[in-house]
């Protein structure tokens, strides 16, 4: 293979690299709007669930109240011996 062939192979890589990224960034350019509107409408979605909690009702955020009392079939724990 002569040394002019794997110059043109070099140009047209280069060429089809920098046709990509001029695209992918005129794309970007051009529907930039609708873009953030989608990343916005990602983020609050992910932040609030869908949707709004009711208060009080069964949306509620746990406390972790429940796991400090002791379950109903438990045993209590052994009192120390008194001296």
């Amino acid at each position: 293979m002569s040394c002019q062939k794997v110059v043109n192979v070099l140009a047209v890589s280069s060429a089809v690299v920098s046709l990509a990224v001029v695209g992918s960034a005129g794309y970007v350019f051009v529907n930039r709007e609708a873009i953030i509107e989608d990343v916005k409408e990602k983020a609050m979605e992910s932040v609030l669930g869908g949707g709004v909690p009711s208060l009080g009702g069964t949306d509620v955020l746990p406390t972790g109240a429940n796991d400090l009392a002791p379950a109903p079939n438990q045993a209590a724990a052994p009192e120390a011996p008194s001296l």
